[in-house]
């Protein structure tokens, strides 16, 4: 027989269980679940604030940092996802004449560490020496000269299973996971904070590297016509905005001229071309090369295999002369280097192997044959300080403690939903051209590397020349050209050249 304490126990617990099937009392989720392990939350609920200074240009700019959550809901109340950001705001200033930067990086998969403590957060690592030999761990969290806080606030933002962001048990995760609803969440955390921080009235931008430059060109759109809200400009950093540029798919003969001058720039900086093009100064080599690979290349690509032979043997020597490729290798390619061939060939008789990612870094293979390297050198050699800086720099700085592994680029957002672009090139010049047209105080500018072989600068370029802007509007974009590569930053002199032609961007996309 039970006491009469039990069987009310008994009935509180039913009825308990009756309302959570009903959804009166709701079972917590994993990103709302209590922790009972007697270490920090791991998603706590308050976002932490700390003060700090930075010392820009012989000023101290003293600023805010504030680390934590915001949640998205739906409206209903139930929480979707739990969105990880680090927010810098400078202290004195009008908030309404006091621009916002919203950053992230790509991936698809990828934290906003890069851009955070690669150039334009007060804090930053340091990858190479002055002498460009990467440095050995354990790595140091310097002050960053080059911060962005001197013209403008910082939001870096995580996307839902990047850094510490997930989504809950209310929904699944893959909804985030794609073109689409990657746009979506974004742009809905960047409305919430502009809310909850009163910022509809300060001028507002966007900084995207590598897929967060197709981020940044959806949200262009998303942020216009689905929450009005209207941007002053947006910083592309290592642009990818259409697919095809990029995409070394079979018949399509577009991304070899669009591919080979970063080859030309990669040979060039390597010593790796006959003497008659090494000798020459960078850009006017690259003049020249650019011009060739739009006439002559492309004309001999698009006859196929009706290409005369004498005009074939032709445009090998050219190549040759322009990426130090042996004619042999060339011919066997059928006139065709595709990215991952040309990492393992180009330095293959020293034993090398260059990066992709950034052309100037170079490894060993196991092995000196083989088609393609067995890793990307330039990757290796940023990701072990990014991932040590900002794992100390969160708890010891930011005073933010979690046990959640921070995702600084995972697999686990894959496969990438790219239904939107079903059986075509994914393409956000168009949507990016559609914002220009109906908002022409938008402006863009444009970030490149001569050694990026993931985004090429010249691919970059020929996207941006067919983007079809109205002619009153294409002084809206502007780009700029940098001897580094993908991260242009991780080179000082590119950081700090980057820094002012951003500074200078900003205060023409701002009204006076």
């Amino acid at each position: 027989m039970f006491s009469a304490f039990s069987l009310r126990t008994r009935v509180v617990c039913t009825l308990i269980a009756l309302a959570t099937l009903i959804g009166v009392y709701p079972v917590p989720t994993a990103a709302q679940a209590p922790d009972t392990t007697g270490g920090p939350a791991l998603y706590p609920d308050t976002v932490v604030t700390t003060e700090h200074t930075v010392e820009v240009d012989g000023e101290t700019i003293r600023y805010t940092a504030d680390t934590g959550y915001l949640p998205l809901r739906a409206e209903d109340g139930t929480v979707e996802a739990k969105m990880f950001y680090i927010a810098y705001r400078k202290e004195d200033g009008d908030r309404a004449d006091r621009p916002v930067t919203f950053a992230f990086n790509g991936g698809p998969g990828s934290s906003s560490v890069w851009l955070h403590l690669g150039a334009l957060g007060p804090r930053r690592v340091p990858v190479v020496s002055d002498s460009a030999d990467v440095l050995p761990p354990p790595y140091d969290l310097v002050d960053n000269a080059h911060t962005w806080l001197d013209f403008t606030d910082l939001v870096f933002i995580d996307p839902v299973t990047t850094g510490y962001s997930r989504s809950t048990q209310a929904v699944d995760e893959d909804r985030f996971h794609g073109f689409e609803g990657d746009i979506e969440s974004v742009a809905r955390f960047i409305r919430l904070y502009v809310t909850r921080n009163e910022r509809w009235s300060s001028p507002k931008f966007l900084a995207g590297e590598s897929y967060g430059t197709v981020r940044a060109a959806g949200l262009a759109s998303e942020l216009q016509d689905r929450h009005g809200m209207y941007l002053n400009g947006i910083v592309l950093v290592s642009a990818v905005l259409n697919y095809q540029a990029n995409a070394f798919d079979t018949g399509n003969d577009l991304v070899y001229p669009l591919f080979l001058p970063t080859y030309a720039a990669t040979a060039h900086y390597h010593n790796a071309l006959p003497p008659a093009q090494q000798n020459r100064d960078l850009r006017d080599f690259l003049d020249e090369v650019e011009r060739w690979a739009t006439t002559d290349y492309t004309v001999a690509l698009m006859q196929g295999d009706a290409l005369p032979d004498a005009d074939r043997q032709r445009v090998i020597d050219r190549l040759h002369q322009y990426t130090g490729l042996s004619r042999e290798f060339i011919a066997d390619a059928n006139l065709r280097v595709v990215d991952r061939h040309f990492y393992k060939e180009l330095l293959r008789d020293r034993g090398l192997t260059v990066g992709r990612l950034d052309s100037r870094f170079t490894a060993q293979d196991r092995v000196d044959v083989g088609a393609r390297p067995e890793f990307d050198p330039s990757y290796s050699a940023i990701l072990g300080p990014y991932t040590a800086t900002l794992n100390s720099y969160l708890r010891e700085e930011l005073d933010f403690e979690t046990d959640l592994p921070y995702e600084i680029l995972t697999g686990r957002v894959w496969p990438w939903d790219y239904e939107t672009f079903e059986n075509q090139y994914l393409d956000v010049a168009e949507p990016l051209r559609q914002a220009i047209h109906k908002n022409p105080a938008l402006h863009v500018h444009v970030a490149s590397g001569y050694f990026d072989v993931a985004t090429p600068y010249f691919a970059t370029d020929y996207v941006l020349d067919h983007m079809g802007l109205e002619e009153s509007y294409r002084d809206n974009v502007s780009v700029s050209y940098y001897e580094s590569g993908h991260m242009m930053y991780v080179y000082d002199p590119s950081l700090e050249r980057f820094t002012e032609n951003v500074r200078d961007f900003y205060q023409n996309a701002v009204p006076r």
